[in-house]
C-alpha cells in the first residue's frame, strides 16, 4: 500500500457523518380501522392514549376512520390521499380474516407502506392479540433499527419525535454474522491478504461506522436540548433473531424501521420479515 493511500483510508476512517436534526412535524393523524363507527373511535382512543406524545398538542388533526368509508385497497389509497395525513395509525389484515394466519400484513396494509410516503404505525390486530393493548401505553422506550443507520437522518429524527420526553431511545445496528462469515471465506482464499488480519481489520470497521454515527447523534440531540437519553447498540448476530432478542431485553415500546427499497418495489426484506413476526408490539413503518 502506497504512503497516499494509507493517508486515503485513514482520513476516510476518521471522518464522521453527523445527524442533521430537524424536529419532525405532525399536523394531522389518520386512525384506519374495518370496525363500526363505535369501535373505530374507541380503537382512536386507544391510540391517542398510546401516543400521548403527538395527542398532548392540540393542535394535531385526528380523523377515525370505520369501515364503511372504503372496501378496497384502492378506497383506502383515495382516501388517503384526500386526507393528506402526516401519519397513518392501523393494524394489519384490514377488510381480511387473514390476521387469523401469522403470515402477512394484508393488501391494504403492504399497499399503504409501499404506494405512500406516509409513516404507517402499524398495530397488534385487535382479534388476534386481544391481550396486547393492555401492555401498549406509552413510547417511553423506542428503538429505531436499519441495516445502514449511518446517514439515515429521517429514521432517527422520527424515532425522537416518537419518543416520550425523559423516555428512551436505543438507535440500534445488527452487522449480518452469516454475511460476514461468508466474506471473510472468500478473503481466506486470497493468497495476498492475511485472513487474520483482515478478520479482526474488517470486524471493528463494520462496527465503528455505526458507533461512530451513534456517537454523533448524541452529541448532535444533547446540543439540541432533546429531552430524550440515546443508548447505543452495534451488534454482531443474525438479524431476526438478533433484533427480537434485543427488542425483548429492553421491553420496548415502538420499533420504527424503514421499509422501502429503492431497487424494488417490495418492503425491504429485513422490514418485512420483522413486520410478519413482532405481532405484539407497535411498528412505525417509514
Amino acid at each position: 500500500m502506497t504512503n497516499v493511500d494509507q493517508f486515503e483510508s485513514m482520513f476516510r476512517s476518521a471522518s464522521r457523518d453527523l445527524l442533521r436534526h430537524e424536529r419532525v412535524n405532525i399536523e394531522s393523524v389518520l386512525v384506519v380501522t374495518d370496525r363500526d363507527e363505535h369501535n373505530a373511535s374507541l380503537f382512536g382512543d386507544h391510540i391517542r392514549r398510546f401516543l400521548t406524545v403527538v395527542s398532548a398538542d392540540e393542535k394535531v388533526r385526528w380523523r377515525d376512520v370505520n369501515g364503511s368509508e372504503f372496501q378496497t385497497a384502492g378506497d383506502l389509497l383515495a382516501l388517503v390521499e384526500s386526507a393528506a395525513p402526516d401519519v397513518i395509525c392501523t393494524y394489519r389484515n384490514l377488510h381480511s380474516i387473514a390476521w387469523k394466519w401469522r403470515y402477512s400484513l394484508g393488501a391494504h396494509v403492504d399497499l399503504l407502506t409501499q404506494h405512500t410516503d406516509v409513516p404507517v404505525m402499524l398495530l397488534p390486530h385487535p382479534e388476534a392479540e386481544p391481550a396486547a393493548e393492555q401492555r401498549i401505553e406509552n413510547t417511553d422506550t423506542v428503538m429505531s433499527i436499519a441495516d445502514h443507520l449511518t446517514g439515515d437522518h429521517r429514521l432517527v429524527n422520527t424515532a425522537v419525535r416518537f419518543t416520550e420526553n425523559g423516555g428512551t431511545l436505543w438507535l440500534t445496528h445488527v452487522e449480518d454474522k452469516a454475511t460476514f462469515a461468508r466474506y471473510m471465506e472468500v478473503i481466506s482464499k486470497i493468497p495476498t491478504i492475511d485472513t487474520d488480519e483482515a478478520r479482526e481489520a474488517v470486524r471493528e470497521q463494520l462496527l465503528k461506522e455505526p458507533q461512530d454515527y451513534i456517537d454523533g447523534c448524541v452529541e448532535v440531540l444533547q446540543k439540541a436540548g432533546t429531552h430524550v437519553k440515546v443508548e447505543r447498540l452495534v451488534v454482531f448476530g443474525h438479524h431476526l433473531s438478533e433484533y427480537k432478542r434485543l427488542i425483548e431485553q429492553h421491553r420496548v415500546d415502538l420499533l420504527v424501521l424503514n421499509t422501502k427499497d429503492e431497487d424494488q418495489l417490495a418492503m425491504h426484506g429485513i422490514a418485512y420479515a420483522l413486520a410478519v413476526e413482532l405481532r405484539q408490539i407497535p411498528l412505525l413503518l417509514l
